[in-house]
């Protein structure tokens, strides 16, 4: 039977946070019958620690399916996803940060919006933060929004949340397309999915500041600026 509901998550060194973030992602399943049968995605980039192994030892309810890939060599956050989402065999494919800053609940403020993808936004109603982030990674955040603008790649506020809600079908051609491995593959996901006609919907989600991202603001932050205008020469070669 196929699952209602893929969950992608790219995990890179999360063997001590992953096994209660993939805890409550089962409660929370465990309680929603509307969303089982389901599947759990880890997809392990190139950990150097136990995440694999800690990721097959959760507990999980009977109709949840746990895949665990493991990738062997670290490429990146977009490398990470787009294995999930091949990977993912559900109606809908969640994709969702192994540190949970946007809550599993949220899933339901992007079910509702009945779009081909949903992308969870902490911009459009900022009051929904409940720990905010450092002001200078708050800032290069916004200047990073301001330069995609800038180059017509988005119109939204916010590209960069790591939750994000995509009809199966449209989650599968994003796997064979998307190409960048880094940080800014949400850029690309969103360009890409624009080029196929899927409409996006910005979704305001409750999100809280994790200390321990894996985020270096300066040396992903300048490989993004890079990445974002690969894509946009990708768009005007008609690649």
């Amino acid at each position: 039977m196929q699952p209602r509901l893929s969950i992608v998550i790219p995990a890179f060194n999360e063997e001590r946070r992953l096994p209660g973030t993939l805890a409550r992602v089962c409660d929370f399943l465990g309680g929603r019958p509307e969303w089982r049968p389901a599947e759990l995605i880890v997809a392990d980039d190139g950990s150097t620690d136990g995440t694999v192994p800690a990721a097959r030892a959760v507990d999980r309810p009977a109709d949840v399916d746990l895949v665990v890939l493991a990738l062997g060599v670290n490429r990146g956050k977009g490398a990470a996803v787009r294995a999930g989402l091949a990977a993912a065999r559900g109606a809908h494919v969640l994709i969702s940060d192994a540190d949970l800053a946007t809550p599993i609940e949220e899933i339901d403020a992007l079910a509702a919006r009945a779009v081909p993808l949903a992308v969870g936004s902490r911009a459009l109603r900022r009051e929904l933060i409940t720990r905010r982030q450092p002001l200078a990674r708050d800032l290069l955040g916004r200047s990073f929004n301001l330069f995609l603008r800038l180059l017509g790649l988005t119109a939204l506020g916010d590209t960069q949340c790591g939750f994000k809600l995509l009809d199966g079908a449209l989650a599968h051609r994003l796997a064979g397309e998307l190409r960048l491995d880094g940080f800014a593959f949400d850029v690309e996901m969103l360009a890409r999915a624009a080029r196929a006609g899927a409409t996006a919907a910005e979704v305001p989600v409750r999100w809280n500041h994790v200390e321990e991202s894996r985020v270096r603001p300066i040396r992903h932050g300048l490989a993004m600026l890079a990445d974002a205008l690969r894509v946009r020469l990708w768009l005007w070669q008609g690649r």
